[in-house]
């Protein structure tokens, strides 16, 4: 992987079976977030910790989110100034909805919202055809609304570790192609 990797977790902080975690442990220069709590997210807090990250990397960093970091991310995208935002890209995998009844009570209270605004970096979401956390339909709404790519995974459930990905080869080969040429449309789903 030619670029360093920031990592943001969703809610719980991604455990040991999750591919970012795995990803982390595997790949030279891969940071995580360090928020004061995974479990009782703040907005505000994650935001503050993204900045940490991304000032600490030595290069432009991907910012490379699941679930509610995805959220975390956009939020911190629409917070900077997008020219100086000093990412080389944004890797967005499942975010939730948080209007959805599957959307953790934790989440809401820290104050984690959809933008529905341009973010101003260059990214992609890529989405599951049977996220219990989101439809594919709104995934592509969000996508759109936050001039990200999308990319249809087919059916991978929230794209976490109960969804047998493993290292998740697949993602990580979509994360290096995505790197270096930048957002694509929708297309057919990753094998």
């Amino acid at each position: 992987m030619p670029h360093s990797l920031v990592i943001v977790p969703g809610i719980g902080g991604s455990g040991p079976e999750h591919w970012q975690s795995r990803w982390e442990a595997a790949l030279a220069g891969t940071t995580r977030i360090d928020p004061e709590s995974w479990d009782e997210p703040g907005l505000d807090d994650w935001v503050r910790a993204i900045d940490r990250a991304v000032a600490a990397s030595p290069a432009p960093p991907v910012l490379v989110a699941h679930s509610l970091g995805c959220l975390a991310v956009a939020q911190w995208a629409l917070r900077v100034d997008a020219a100086s935002a000093r990412i080389s890209y944004a890797f967005l995998v499942a975010p939730p909805d948080p209007s959805g009844p599957s959307f953790p009570e934790a989440a809401a209270a820290g104050g984690f919202t959809l933008p529905s605004r341009l973010l101003g970096i260059p990214a992609t979401v890529l989405a599951s055809s049977d996220d219990p956390f989101s439809e594919l339909a709104w995934s592509a709404v969000v996508a759109a609304s936050w001039g990200a790519g999308l990319i249809d995974l087919g059916a991978r459930g929230h794209v976490n570790a109960e969804s047998g990905l493993g290292e998740w080869p697949e993602g990580l080969q979509l994360l290096e192609d995505l790197a270096t040429t930048g957002p694509r449309a929708a297309g057919p789903p990753a094998a």
